[in-house]
Order: structure tokens, then C-alpha cells, then sequence
């Protein structure tokens, strides 16, 4: 049953959220940068490990080791990357936006923020982003949204690319988690609304991703289905998977916040 609420309790309920959020907000030794400098710079190639192109439409996996990182690079032009990880060592344990939005108290993830797994554990660390702009609230494209949005062309989906991903990887389509879309401006209007934001991103905007666990990682390269160009031509991107230099003591994302500092115990301990 739907209560309806009135606008004396919706406020009550957002002074109640906003004072906690100052609380979960106090504990913060460092601010968070603004977004990395353009153009990137080149990986060395004495710590590249793999680079693959993902032509638009298509999808990609990997196995990412803790200590290594994945730089998605938009050489091409701008297109959204969804991304979804799971533990290699049990993948029941997957990647979790609810946690990683609620546990940092933003939506707005960049530089110096983690991405949480579903056990309160930290799975990457966002070293580098040049765009400052990813969603990890609305999902990504099904062949329905993309039917709509484009009728009477043959297209690929995101939701598609990951079913096929998590088949090869022995895993079925329940195991897939929601859908982190790097490199789109998504927002929440006042009306709880969503919508693109301006441009899609900087052809050239880049972000890197440092595992903090071993994962099996998957990237899909579709359109995202708020992206306003009414054509379906997702650009390529390079991926590169790399050895990350190691992390130092005052690390960014590892003091940024509160959350972060106990999801790295949480780390600590399952690596014990």
C-alpha cells in the first residue's frame, strides 16, 4: 500500500538525512580533487599487462588482480562504459552501488572514491578521472530501451552484453549486479526525475580504476539510454589493465572518508 506523506513529514524526514549525512560527512582528512588533467598520460609500457579495444556495441571481460588497475580511455570520442565485477575467489560477492552511494553519502563518484562491494569491502579505488561524470543510479540499456530509442535498427544492449559476459564466465544473468555507466552525466531533478546533463563527456576523458581485491571484471560499450544523440554510433575505447603504482600510507581514496577506512579493514581482514 502506497502511504502518501505530507510536506511536514517529508521535510522532518530530509532535516533527519541531511543531519546524519553532516555527521558521516565530518570525518574527511583530505577534499576530494578536482577532475585529473587532459590529455592523459601514457601508461609506461613496463607495467602495461593487456590493452583491448571495445568496438562500440560490443563487451569485453578480464581478470584483474589485486595491485592492478584499468584505464578506459575515450580516444575515439565519447561513449559510455557500463562496468560490473565480481570476487574471483566467490563471485557471490559482487559489486554494490546501493552501499558505495549510501556509505559515501554522494552520488557523484570521481578521484579519490571507492566502489564497495555487497560485503562492505572495497573492490576499486578511483584513482584518476578526467570526466567527473558517471552514473550508478539508472542502469544500463536492455534491447527494449534501445528499441525504443531507435526504431527499426539493429543494436546491441548492455543488459545483453552482460548475460552473454557472465555465460562465459560460467555465472547466469541473476548473478548480475546493477550497472555502474562510466562517462554519463546523469542527475536527479527536484521531481526525483532522471536526466543528461550537458555533454556527454571530453572525447579523451578517461578514468582509472584500481582493483583492491582479485576480480573478474566486465565492460560493456553501449550507448546509454539517456544519452541524448538520436543516432546509435557508440565510439571505440581502449582499455588498458595495468600494474598500479602501489598505494602510499595517506592514500587518497583509503582516508578520504570514514566508510572507506573501515571498508579497507574489512579488506585487511579477508586477506589475512
Amino acid at each position: 500500500m502506497h502511504v502518501r506523506r505530507s510536506a511536514e513529514e517529508i521535510a522532518a524526514n530530509r532535516q533527519r538525512y541531511e543531519e546524519h549525512q553532516k555527521k558521516g560527512l565530518e570525518f574527511a582528512p583530505k577534499t576530494l580533487p578536482t577532475p585529473s588533467a587532459l590529455p592523459a598520460p601514457a601508461i609506461s609500457s613496463t607495467v602495461i599487462i593487456h590493452q583491448e579495444i571495445i568496438p562500440g556495441g560490443w563487451y569485453w571481460s578480464t581478470l584483474l588482480k589485486r595491485g592492478e588497475a584499468l584505464r578506459i580511455d575515450q580516444h575515439d570520442g565519447a561513449s559510455t562504459v557500463a562496468l560490473i565485477a565480481w570476487n574471483a575467489a566467490d563471485t557471490s560477492e559482487r559489486l554494490n552501488l546501493v552501499d558505495t552511494v549510501k556509505m559515501q553519502w554522494t552520488t557523484a563518484l570521481g578521484k579519490g572514491r571507492v566502489i564497495f562491494s555487497d560485503m562492505g569491502r572495497v573492490m576499486f579505488s578511483m584513482i584518476e578521472d578526467s570526466a567527473g561524470s558517471h552514473d550508478c543510479l539508472m542502469g544500463g540499456s536492455t534491447a527494449a530501451s534501445n528499441a525504443a530509442k531507435y526504431p527499426g535498427v539493429k543494436t546491441r544492449n548492455t543488459r545483453d552484453n552482460f548475460i552473454l559476459a557472465a555465460g562465459k564466465l560460467g555465472l547466469d544473468r541473476r548473478d548480475i549486479p546493477a550497472v555502474l555507466n562510466l562517462f554519463a552525466p546523469v542527475r536527479i531533478d527536484d521531481a526525483g526525475g532522471f536526466h543528461w546533463q550537458g555533454k556527454t563527456s571530453n572525447s579523451g576523458d578517461y578514468a582509472e580504476m584500481r582493483a583492491e581485491m582479485d576480480m573478474v571484471v566486465a565492460l560493456s560499450n553501449c550507448p546509454h539510454p539517456l544519452d541524448p544523440n538520436p543516432v546509435y554510433a557508440p565510439a571505440p575505447v581502449t582499455i588498458t589493465r595495468f600494474h598500479a603504482a602501489a598505494p602510499v600510507a595517506d592514500d587518497l581514496a583509503r582516508t578520504a572518508t570514514a566508510e572507506a577506512v573501515r571498508g579497507f579493514e574489512n579488506n585487511a581482514l579477508m586477506q589475512a
